[in-house]
């Protein structure tokens, strides 16, 4: 079946990240297996790079505003049009490095269930150690086994399943995965994680700043799945976009404003937070985290409903005043 598979990276300014990104994929697709790099205007050895281990490479039209939803439907449609028999794609961003094995192992899968329409295995931080934010990362990447809601930027897909929802929705700039995933389940596909290791993925988030922009980016994503998808029968996301501001604006203002009413009592309310902190902190331990790592995550996710807050906010703010919405990134250039 490898030979009805094709593979899709796109990246920008990845410098070594995309380096062992292609020479994974070099080393373990078959001759004949067509390897596409959708470049977003580098301005390091990224594309000299890839062209010199005989992978194709597509230049973006920067005049249009990118998102990395556009740069996967590029390849996508540019794999599609050269290899119209193709029944798979390997989707996978360019700070990714492909574990050996994988394809193979989401190939059987997919041969399983024709009505599956994605396979996404254990993507893993390739440096947790190097800092919390990494280490974050890692932890979230620890999805559930099985039939899931949604993927991430790495998967196996059926080009069929991508065809009947017209791929990725291009005006995303973040989230653009479980956004079309949402899609896929309206028509009957499915999506499911198998206990496999997947892609090793280098967040090179070492610094406070990068997290704080990357839950930004979080927020962001969270507002426009529910906008666009929160109408009955799926309203995805509104009960966890209502909990939010719950948390952010509800309590609050419940326990200061009932304060005089109340003698006092009501800033009581704020216990809420370490009890939030607490109830994250018994879960993460239940899946196995080290008491130190759920102690991690318990903190981070309490403390991200802030910056997450920004990113609704922003969504909102860029949709109602009708502008372009631009790209969040956390991650350093590699130049």
């Amino acid at each position: 079946m490898m030979e009805k598979i094709g593979v899709v990276v796109i990246g920008r300014n990845e410098g070594d990240r995309l380096v062992r990104c292609l020479e994974s994929l070099v080393a373990q697709m078959p001759d004949g297996v067509s390897i596409v790099y959708v470049d977003s205007g580098s301005i390091d050895d990224s594309v000299a790079f890839a062209e010199s281990i005989g992978v194709e490479v597509v230049t973006l039209d920067l005049s249009i505003p990118f998102t990395m939803a556009r740069g996967r439907n590029t390849g996508f449609r540019h794999l599609i049009a050269q290899f119209p028999t193709l029944k798979y794609v390997q989707f996978i961003d360019g700070d990714c490095e492909l574990v050996e094995g994988w394809v193979e192992s989401a190939i059987v899968k997919l041969e399983a269930d024709s009505k599956l329409a994605i396979v996404c295995g254990r993507r893993r931080e390739r440096f947790p150690e190097r800092s919390i934010y990494n280490r974050l990362a890692d932890m979230e990447w620890n999805t559930p086994v099985g039939e899931a809601e949604a993927c991430g930027g790495d998967a196996l897909m059926r080009v069929e399943a991508i065809q009947a929802v017209g791929g990725y929705n291009e005006a995303l700039i973040a989230g653009e995965e479980p956004e079309m995933c949402v899609r896929l389940r309206k028509l009957g596909w499915k999506i499911e994680r198998i206990d496999v290791d997947m892609t090793l993925h280098d967040a090179a988030m070492l610094e406070f700043r990068q997290w704080w922009k990357r839950s930004i980016r979080g927020g962001w994503a969270m507002a426009a799945w529910s906008d666009l998808h929160g109408a009955p029968p799926e309203r995805y996301m509104v009960r966890e976009n209502r909990k939010h501001w719950g948390w952010v604006l509800g309590l609050p203002l419940f326990a200061i404003g009932f304060a005089y009413f109340t003698s006092g009592l009501s800033l009581l309310a704020f216990l809420g937070y370490p009890l939030l902190y607490w109830k994250i902190y018994r879960d993460r331990l239940s899946r196995g985290d080290s008491r130190a790592d759920a102690r991690s995550y318990a903190g981070f996710c309490v403390l991200g409903k802030i910056p997450e807050s920004i990113g609704r906010i922003n969504y909102w703010s860029t949709k109602l005043s009708g502008q372009q919405a631009t790209l969040i990134e956390y991650k350093e250039s590699v130049t």
